[in-house]
């Protein structure tokens, strides 16, 4: 495992987790560890999520870093992006979101804890996002992640039996996600000034 990823030296990664938060062994909590500038948002509650104080949680976040944002979300950490930008005035701030395994609080099934956040915002982005999918994510089919990617105007990554990529479908560390999180770099950032 590599000590230090320099391609994201030039970004803040804000660290955006789903319902429960991201405990100790997520794939989230590794990253931040590991990337060379990151922060997560802070809420009120984790298990009992309110829509206006997760997204009040990110708008200040972002108010507090001053240099590009990378947004690394999952599941309703997602639906907060989506919310955040469907209102947000600082948005250029943003260089790019990786969207993973966005949870689908419209969904039948879904769990009175999530369901404060339907509506699910369906705006384009107005930043670079790659949503990241999976065939068998009982919090979002395959279609439905299809759907936001469409939607939001992101670049679609599609995984096979992935589950709900975090630590029960077995993603810990998650090494092979840097590679998409690159995708949202912008070479020679520093050197453009």
């Amino acid at each position: 495992m590599a000590d230090h990823l320099p391609s994201f030296n030039d970004y803040h990664c804000l660290i955006i987790p789903g319902w429960c938060g991201s405990g100790d062994d997520h794939w989230q909590t590794h990253w931040q560890r590991r990337l060379p500038r990151a922060s997560r948002t802070r809420v009120a509650s984790w298990d009992e999520p309110e829509r206006g104080d997760w997204v009040g949680a990110l708008d200040r976040s972002i108010q507090c870093i001053g240099s590009p944002i990378l947004l690394v979300a999952h599941s309703l950490g997602c639906i907060t992006v989506a919310h955040w930008a469907a209102r947000a005035e600082a948005s250029l701030r943003i260089a790019g979101a990786l969207l993973v395994a966005p949870a689908d609080v419209e969904r039948g099934s879904v769990r009175r804890e999530l369901s404060g956040f339907a509506p699910i915002p369906m705006n384009r982005l107005p930043f670079p996002s790659l949503v990241v999918g999976s065939t068998n994510d009982l919090a979002a089919s395959a279609q439905r992640a299809t759907d936001f990617a469409a939607t939001w105007g992101s670049e679609l990554v599609m995984l096979d039996d992935a589950g709900h990529l975090n630590l029960a479908s077995g993603y810990r560390h998650w090494e092979t996600g840097f590679s998409l999180l690159q995708r949202l770099v912008v070479p020679a950032l520093s050197s453009s000034a």
